[in-house]
């Protein structure tokens, strides 16, 4: 049975009720898609031994799965759409396993960047889409804290998976290893399964025939166009620090677990800054958009600087504060997006968001791995990542004076 909204006036979001299992479900979704992602760099050395490659080769591995992760973004909101949030998280998982299951084989090279890049990324892509659409239409005034209490899967799993992914590669090589991933990853069909469609989505007047339709001219949106720059920018630089943080912290002369430690302290430390962000900004101490600036310009300058430990405590110290900021900012550049677009475009805008932030995601690992094997030094794929998120900043500034500037006209319209 659907869940309705009810009430007398104007259909708005349940706030509550089902909307927790809602959440919970989403908080396995975000563990098994985004977190797996994020826990590539304990496959990034085995994989590049394995085929005898150069690092920005093996990079394109991952950059490809982040690629399809974002350019299926508007196919999985259409579907959405259409079908169900519960059927395209279903179909998600299913891809998924399979390109996982698929890397198993050891078909060569090429084949790698299929399964592991394509069919995992899209399968990722049509899982965490319907999942954030999900949970922001059952939640209005707690939006932000239940998409980031959601969004802590990806945080807590990733601290599990770090070391469990090292002892799935110790015990079984880099290909078992998958092959177990992907197992796990058919939960996603179950998850999928307890998201609830509404019966009644938010401004449903808008749905004229009772479908909505993907709405590509949302990009006649100043600021939305600058948001998308903003994620561009942001994308090429968050996705490169969980890639090299372990070839980085092997250079250092750490090896076994202590590599693969970080990546569990950069997880829980990025728990703390979803749940401390998420908390901040239903507070409404600042506006969404001028949280986020902060904290972006934050984790820029964290990046910048972490070059500079050559020890696992100062590395671990980076780490933790990387891990932090990064929550804070994932925790609200989802919300963050409803000022924009309003929720009744929230699904379109998401797709098409994340459409264009695959340009950053897919540029960003392999120059970083180009600059590493042209200065075979791994600092300057952090100087990198740092440079592109204090860049991204600026266009975070630009959308929210534009949207200020409607606000006032429209109030001054108002008082007329």
């Amino acid at each position: 049975m659907k869940k309705t909204y009810g009430g007398d006036g104007p259909p708005g979001p349940p706030d509550g009720g089902y909307g927790w299992v809602v959440v919970t479900s989403a908080f396995f979704i975000m563990g098994l898609t985004t977190a797996v992602l994020k826990n590539f760099g304990i496959f990034f050395l085995d994989i590049q031994s394995h085929f005898g490659v150069q690092t920005s080769t093996t990079s394109w591995v991952t950059s490809t799965t982040i690629a399809m992760f974002h350019l299926a973004a508007p196919v999985a909101s259409a579907l959405t759409l259409h079908l169900s949030q519960r059927a395209v998280v279903m179909i998600g998982g299913f891809l998924a396993a399979s390109g996982m299951i698929l890397v198993s084989l050891e078909l060569g090279l090429f084949w790698l960047y299929i399964t592991m890049g394509l069919l995992q990324g899209a399968g990722i892509s049509l899982s965490w889409i319907p999942a954030n659409s999900m949970v922001s239409h059952y939640f209005g005034r707690r939006r932000p804290l239940a998409v980031a209490l959601s969004s802590c899967g990806e945080c807590v799993f990733s601290v599990l998976f770090a070391p469990f992914f090292q002892w799935l590669v110790d015990a079984y090589g880099w290909q078992g290893a998958l092959l177990i991933v992907g197992g796990l990853q058919l939960n996603l069909c179950v998850c999928g399964a307890l998201l609830r469609p509404l019966d009644v989505p938010p401004l449903s007047e808008n749905k004229g025939d009772g479908h909505m339709t993907f709405q590509c001219s949302l990009l006649m949106k100043p600021e939305l166009v600058l948001y998308i720059l903003f994620a561009v920018f942001a994308a090429a630089g968050f996705f490169i620090p969980p890639i090299f943080l372990v070839p980085f912290t092997n250079r250092a002369g750490l090896e076994d677990y202590w590599p693969a430690s970080i990546l569990s302290i950069l997880a829980l430390a990025d728990l703390m800054g979803r749940l401390v962000c998420g908390w901040v900004a239903t507070l409404r101490l600042l506006r969404n958009l001028q949280l986020l600036t902060l904290v972006v310009t934050l984790v820029g300058v964290v990046l910048l600087l972490l070059p500079l430990s050559h020890n696992y405590w100062s590395i671990a110290a980076f780490a933790a504060l990387y891990g932090f900021l990064f929550g804070c900012v994932v925790a609200i550049h989802v919300t963050a997006l409803v000022d924009i677009v309003k929720l009744e475009g929230f699904d379109s805008g998401l797709g098409l968001w994340m459409l264009f932030r695959s340009i950053g995601g897919f540029m960003g690992p392999p120059a970083a791995g180009w600059l590493v094997d042209q200065s075979h030094d791994y600092s300057a794929a952090f100087y990198l990542s740092g440079l592109c998120l204090i860049a991204s900043a600026v266009f975070v500034v630009l959308v929210d004076l534009l949207l200020q500037r409607r606000r006032a006209a429209e109030r001054e319209d108002g008082d007329e």
